[in-house]
């Protein structure tokens, strides 16, 4: 053989490592697939608990004749412990509130005490304070001066998580709260 032919033998290999070599890279497939039915079922899952929850708390609504609950926008329920009708204020957007308030279980245990919470100093909608939403929501329905009673299925309270040692999973809880002060901010 001659040494031309060694060339040519060496770039058409050469050549065809390269063609080879070009082949746009296959992506990886998964060895299991997620076909969706862990979200179907938690889902389902919860939704299951909310409705035996909101017919427990309508249970002990109607055996409570002597109170008026309203039922909230926001799926929770509520009574006034203390109202004022004259008040008009109520909090909005970056306002700062000062309130006391207390967690019980549905049977009236206190599982949080007013005094273990102290005075609260909260922004509205715009604080990281770890306040449960059902507590956050509850505030903006309220003046100042009042003290309101809420009724929060687990999912507006501590939910899955409860509170270590103290509060199980998926627990409704009520919270009774007074609104001490409403400080208006500049924006409002």
């Amino acid at each position: 053989m001659n040494l031309q032919m060694l060339y040519k033998l060496f770039f058409s290999i050469l050549f065809f490592t390269i063609i080879i070599s070009c082949k746009s890279p296959e992506a990886r497939r998964p060895l299991q697939s997620a076909s969706g039915t862990f979200i179907k079922e938690s889902v389902e899952r919860n939704k299951k608990i909310y409705t035996e929850e909101k017919s427990y708390i309508q249970k002990i609504m109607a055996n409570d004749s002597t109170t008026d609950y309203i039922s909230s926008e926001n799926g929770f329920w509520y009574y006034y412990n203390s109202r004022d009708t004259t008040n008009t204020e109520m909090p909005d957007l970056g306002d700062v509130v000062k309130f006391t308030y207390d967690i019980k279980d549905l049977d009236g245990s206190i599982i949080l005490s007013e005094k273990e919470n102290g005075l609260q100093q909260y922004k509205v909608d715009q604080s990281n304070q770890d306040l449960i939403s059902g507590v956050r929501e509850g505030i903006k329905l309220m003046k100042e001066g009042e003290t309101v009673t809420f009724l929060f299925p687990s999912y507006k309270a501590f939910g899955y998580y409860g509170i270590e040692e103290k509060l199980g999973t998926n627990i409704p809880v009520q919270s009774t709260i007074t609104l001490h002060s409403i400080e208006q901010s500049n924006e409002n």
